[in-house]
């Protein structure tokens, strides 16, 4: 059976608990989510903190099952919460407490990074400074990167190249210039839906270099659509039934809402794409994960 890890998946959102926009249309049902996973072929599932609060989440979620590991920080539009939550200096204090407390349970820092398509809420400068400031985090610790990059290639390439760190820029979607710098500094690139959406995506996806490609879902976001570019790549056997959230079935998914199960479909467009043995891929980014995440 094949073997999977999703580095990136968003199991504090309140999606699994339920609740759309601030309103319950359904039970809890992130135990079924995982019972799909589990029997899907994910040997491990990393939950992505995206700031202080959903960190604390992530590692207590990590607590339900063995094969949950989380990661520690503040995402980019986040970042004015250094500020508006406490001090800097208090809130960074606060991540850290939360990596000393997980130990092993905490396989990278991140979601950080940078975000100029949303710059709505928070500033270049502000993204900037505060994501500088977290990387101070691997001063402590020997943990990789889990990095964020919107339309922010060329600043987050200019500021990781004056460190020697290691991690992924997850959810890539850029081109195959900006992933060969990122690969040339020792990152490998995350790809899910979002990386997979148009023709011009695919293209960068044929040039990337199995041995730098990691999977992930980034649920309940990233799904594939058929509307996607990649959409034609996936297998049937890969499609689990969906129902829409207001005739929620626990043995089904939610219509628009993924999950980590989906990362077969993940397998499938790359596959598709590059023309290449699924089942050699699919152990190739098994291997590419485990060293970068779990061979300490």
């Amino acid at each position: 059976m094949r073997r999977f890890i999703d580095i990136g998946a968003n199991l504090t959102d309140l999606m699994y608990m339920g609740i759309y926009n601030g309103s319950k249309k359904h039970d809890p049902d992130l135990n079924n989510v995982l019972k799909r996973s589990w029997n899907a072929g994910l040997e491990k599932i990393i939950i992505t903190g995206g700031n202080l609060e959903e960190s604390v989440k992530a590692l207590e979620l990590t607590k339900l099952d063995e094969r949950m590991y989380a990661t520690v920080g503040c995402h980019p539009t986040r970042c004015t919460e250094f500020e508006d939550k406490s001090t800097p200096e208090v809130y960074l204090n606060e991540l850290k407490n939360v990596i000393e407390i997980g130990g092993e349970k905490i396989v990278a820092i991140g979601e950080c990074g940078l975000d100029y398509d949303r710059l709505q809420f928070c500033s270049k400068d502000i993204q900037k400074k505060y994501f500088k400031l977290q990387l101070k985090l691997l001063d402590h610790y020997k943990l990789p990167l889990f990095l964020h990059c919107r339309n922010a290639a060329n600043d987050l390439y200019e500021i990781l190249s004056e460190f020697n760190f290691k991690g992924v820029v997850h959810s890539f979607d850029g081109t195959i210039e900006e992933a060969t710098k990122f690969i040339e500094l020792g990152y490998y690139i995350g790809l899910n839906g979002c990386s997979l959406k148009t023709v011009e995506n695919l293209e960068t996806l044929k040039q990337l270099p199995n041995d730098k490609i990691l999977m992930e879902t980034d649920c309940p976001w990233c799904e594939i659509r058929p509307s996607h570019a990649g959409h034609k790549y996936i297998q049937k056997e890969n499609v689990v039934e969906s129902v829409k959230k207001e005739k929620w079935n626990p043995e089904k998914m939610v219509k628009s809402r993924n999950e980590p199960c989906n990362i077969r479909q993940v397998l499938d467009i790359i596959s598709g794409v590059k023309n290449e043995n699924p089942d050699k891929l699919c152990d190739e980014f098994y291997l590419n994960t485990m060293k970068l995440f779990f061979n300490k």
